[in-house]
C-alpha cells in the first residue's frame, strides 16, 4: 500500500536530497518551523516506511585513472525480472539494477570496470543469466538535482511544458502543468481572458485534472497542478506562456 507524505516528510525528503552528509536535522527542523527531535522521528518513520532507502555516495568513477562507467539496457523474461535483478547485483562490478514496465529492455543495469577486460566479463555474466543485451554504452556523466515540488515555496518554478505539436500554418498546440502562484491559477477561463493573461487568438482547448480529462468552459477555473492545453493560430510567445508559472 502506498503512503502518504506530509509537508514535513517532504522537506526532510528534499533538503535529505541536497546533501545527506552535511545537512542536519537542526538545518531541516529550521526550514520545517518544528523541532529537531521532530526531524528525526520523521526519518525513522521514512526509513521504517521504506520511502527514505539510503545515503547513497555520489562517485565519479571517470575520474580516477582507467575506470569505466557502463549502462547495459537488458531484456529479462517479464516473470523473471525482479530474480534476475537481484541475481544481477552479485555480479562483480554492477552497482544498480533499474526495472523498467516495459516488454522489451526492461532491465538496466550499472556498472564500473577498472578496464575493458572487466566490463567485457561482466557482459558475460549478464549473458549467463539469460539476459538480452539490447544495447551498452559509457555513461559519460550524470547530473542531480532533488524534487524542487518537495522543496520550499520560493524556489523558482516556471510554468512546465509537458507537451508541444506545430500545426500546418503556423498554428500551435501546447500543453503546460500550472505551478502553485501562477498568475492564471484559482482564476476562471473567462476571468483571465477578461484581464488580458489569454490573447483573443490562443484558446484553452482541454484541461487535464487528477488523471481526468475537462471540457474548458468559461466559467472553468483554472488550478495549480492542471495540464492546460492551449490552441494558437500563430507561435506563442513567452511572456503570453509566464501566467501558467511563477
Amino acid at each position: 500500500m502506498a503512503n502518504r507524505i506530509d509537508e514535513i516528510d517532504k522537506c526532510v525528503l528534499y533538503y535529505l536530497s541536497v546533501d545527506a552528509r552535511n545537512t542536519t536535522t537542526s538545518d531541516i527542523a529550521e526550514e520545517a518551523e518544528v523541532t529537531p527531535a521532530t526531524i528525526r522521528n520523521r526519518i525513522e518513520q521514512l526509513e521504517e516506511q521504506g520511502i527514505l532507502r539510503g545515503y547513497l555516495a555520489d562517485i565519479d568513477y571517470k575520474s580516477i585513472e582507467s575506470y569505466v562507467k557502463y549502462q547495459f539496457r537488458c531484456t529479462a523474461a517479464i516473470p523473471d525480472r525482479q530474480r534476475v535483478a537481484q541475481s544481477a547485483l552479485e555480479i562483480h562490478g554492477v552497482l544498480t539494477a533499474r526495472e523498467l514496465m516495459a516488454g522489451s529492455s526492461n532491465l538496466v543495469i550499472t556498472a564500473v570496470g577498472a578496464d575493458t577486460d572487466e566490463i567485457t566479463q561482466i557482459t558475460h555474466r549478464l549473458s549467463d543469466l539469460g539476459l538480452e543485451i539490447d544495447d551498452e554504452s559509457v555513461i559519460e556523466d550524470e547530473y542531480h538535482t532533488p524534487y524542487t515540488p518537495f522543496g520550499p515555496e520560493n524556489i523558482p518554478r516556471g510554468p512546465s511544458l509537458t507537451d508541444f505539436m506545430s500545426l500546418a500554418g503556423d498554428a500551435e498546440v501546447v500543453e503546460f502543468a500550472v505551478s502553485e502562484g501562477a498568475k492564471i491559477a484559482n482564476m476562471t477561463i473567462e476571468q483571465a481572458v477578461s484581464e488580458g493573461l489569454l490573447a483573443d487568438e490562443v484558446l484553452v482547448v482541454g484541461i487535464e485534472r487528477d488523471g481526468d480529462v475537462l471540457t474548458p468552459k468559461g466559467e472553468t477555473v483554472v488550478q495549480p497542478g492542471d495540464v492546460v492545453s492551449l490552441f494558437s493560430k500563430s507561435p506563442l510567445k513567452k511572456d503570453s506562456l509566464e501566467v501558467f508559472g511563477m
